[in-house]
């Protein structure tokens, strides 16, 4: 049984099944509605139903608030319908946002990589099943890994591959004090192994219509999306556009892609890459820029942002000090880009009232 679900002010119409969420039957069949955890915890999804009914689902309180269920609100991502539907969504037309449908994949590992000492990267090699070879997405979307050894609930991993390579993508997987899935991934996972995931998720994704020079700002193992789209960007033919990456890590041992980001540099005059170490160790030899990510992008610019599109990923300690320093130099919400994964330690600190999508 499936009903039939209608998105206002759209007007577009996708089938729901019994039992599955609203999010997931509109992300399958091609119909972007905004989202960012997946599991009820940030409030991105939430949408108003006009008319009909649905079962709310698991979401967090801090999410949806009792006065909202009861204004007929819910969150895509846990409600499922009861009857068919309208609802009305805070949906935005982008232009360079594809509407690629949600597919789910088996994979094999292929390779595995010690990054840094609290970062595995992990080579995913995409079976094909008879369905087009590989995964199609954007540069800065992300999938949804299933560790079934552990639980099989879903965690979600940037894509650090760019498009160009979609039968072998890449995950930069760091170590989570405490977790459960991480430190799997880190210590018991082989070459051989075989994974499921669900992708391609969300709309972090560089604005190609848009020639201005881009700014990317990434802490900590944020670096996963700003590399899959800086890769898209330098295999583009005739794009020239001035492009900036200030990473930032505590000491050398944590900089990753260091070399990869160097040589990139010396090939592509249109790429400028600025490393910054917080905490740099007393026996390592380090010339380059010191402190944190956003007073390193500031000093480099001398505090005008102004007439650039900055994308930042990383710890929202990082995210934070980053928006306000670009709005200090005049760069507002309009031309600021950020990615954020949700967990339910951070489900009580909710979303600035003040913006939409920072």
């Amino acid at each position: 049984m499936s009903f039939r679900i209608t998105v206002e002010p759209l007007g577009q119409s996708f089938d729901c099944a019994e039992g599955q969420t609203l999010l997931d039957a509109a992300l399958r069949q091609g119909l972007y509605l905004p989202h960012a955890c997946g599991h009820g915890l940030c409030a991105t999804c939430k949408v108003q139903v006009l008319d009909g009914e649905v079962e709310p689902g698991p979401a967090s309180p801090f999410a949806l608030m009792d006065v909202e269920r009861e204004e007929g609100k819910c969150l895509a991502c846990c409600a499922t319908p009861t009857s068919d539907l309208t609802i009305e969504a805070d949906v935005e037309e982008d232009p360079d946002a594809r509407s690629i449908p949600l597919r789910d994949f088996q994979a094999r590992v292929v390779e595995l990589v010690d990054l840094t000492p609290t970062l595995k990267g992990i080579r995913l090699s995409i079976d094909a099943n008879g369905e087009p070879a590989g995964i199609d997405f954007q540069a800065g979307q992300y999938i949804n890994l299933e560790v079934d050894a552990v639980d099989g609930t879903p965690r979600a991993f940037s894509l650090a591959s760019p498009p160009s390579s979609p039968g072998v993508v890449e995950l930069n997987v760091r170590r989570v004090p405490g977790g459960r899935a991480t430190p799997w991934l880190h210590d018991r996972l082989q070459i051989g192994d075989r994974l499921n995931f669900t992708g391609p998720f969300g709309r972090f994704l560089v604005r190609k219509s848009d020639p201005r020079p881009l700014l990317f700002l990434a802490g900590g193992s944020g670096l996963s999306s700003p590399r899959s789209m800086i890769l898209d960007l330098l295999e583009t033919d005739g794009d020239t556009r001035p492009i900036t990456l200030v990473y930032g890590a505590r000491h050398g041992a944590e900089l990753y892609y260091h070399a990869e980001f160097i040589a990139l540099a010396q090939r592509f005059p249109n790429f400028r890459y600025v490393p910054v170490l917080s905490e740099p160790s007393a026996e390592e030899v380090w010339d380059g820029a010191t402190g944190y990510v956003h007073a390193a992008a500031e000093a480099l610019y001398q505090g005008d942002f102004r007439g650039h599109r900055a994308y930042l990923c990383g710890p929202p300690p990082m995210i934070e000090a980053c928006i306000r320093t670009l709005m200090k130099g005049r760069l507002f919400e309009r031309d600021i880009f950020t990615e954020r994964f949700v967990t339910a330690g951070d489900a009580e600190r909710g979303r600035s009232p003040l913006f939409r999508s920072l």
